[in-house]
């Protein structure tokens, strides 16, 4: 078998990304640099001959994905696997963290103008983020980041393949300056295996109270750009993400009641 084959075998083989020095383990032959070259050979056939798959770099590894544009197609069988889809306050908190990271709960709940703890928590359950470091601020705060899985499942190699923040201006739009809210930029790195959950952080509402500037207005909306970012993820990756229609996803409002 030539060095080819046996990248192809092994990527047709792997449901996950994987990197070049695990798929090179394949045979005592193969190293990192013959697995990238056989990968670029690969890409060239696939594209030269019509293929309906390619060969992806998601986060650190590569995966043999079918291309998007036969995602419709695709669609139309249950047998085939997809993956769960995230709803509309989900995408929006995931697109602040991805865009301000490290990022504390105070913060993001201030961008978003509602609770956030139930959204944060289901995107950990997904491995999408994770804790990394705590503010300087007033007790200390969690601050969170993205993880490889979100690049993964959002088809990016990397976050400098994020859509360029000034096409979603939400983001970046001016505010009382936030580090004064919990302080964003991270002292401690959290180990791993480290508890760090249970301390209790400052209540929102409480750290608002003492901002002279009057937070977002109750169901002020995002201008759409959760759903901007989805689409910029699927011109880029597998195709595989989908959109909730809003009208079944959980409101905002819903999720203050079920946590306040």
């Amino acid at each position: 078998m030539n060095p080819t084959q046996i990248v192809e075998a092994v990527l047709f083989a792997s449901e996950a990304p994987l990197k070049a020095e695990e798929i090179a383990r394949a045979d005592d032959a193969l190293n990192e640099d013959l697995v990238e070259e056989a990968i670029q050979e690969l890409n060239a056939v696939y594209s030269e001959s019509e293929r309906a798959f390619e060969i992806r770099e998601l986060g650190e590894g590569y995966q043999l994905l079918t291309r998007a544009d036969f995602a419709p197609y695709l669609e139309r069988f249950d047998t085939i696997p997809r993956p769960s889809r995230l709803s509309g306050p989900a995408l929006e908190t995931v697109a602040i963290i991805a865009y301000r990271q490290p990022i504390g709960r105070i913060e993001m709940e201030y961008i978003r103008g509602v609770s956030s703890s139930a959204v944060i928590r289901t995107l950990q359950d997904r491995a999408l983020i994770e804790i990394v470091a705590r503010g300087e601020g007033l007790g200390r705060p969690l601050l969170y980041g993205t993880t490889q899985r979100f690049l993964e499942h959002f088809g990016f190699r990397s976050l400098d393949d994020l859509p360029r923040p000034e096409e979603l201006p939400v983001i970046l739009r001016e505010r009382t300056p936030l580090e004064d809210l919990e302080g964003s930029k991270p002292v401690e790195p959290i180990e791993s295996g480290e508890a760090a959950t249970n301390e209790p952080e400052p209540d929102v509402d409480d750290v608002l109270a003492q901002e002279p500037e009057t937070p977002p207005e109750e169901g002020e909306e995002l201008a759409g750009w959760g759903e901007e970012l989805v689409d910029a993820a699927a011109g880029q990756g597998d195709g595989n993400e989908e959109l909730v229609d809003r009208t079944e996803d959980r409101t905002d409002q819903e999720e203050e009641s079920a946590h306040g």
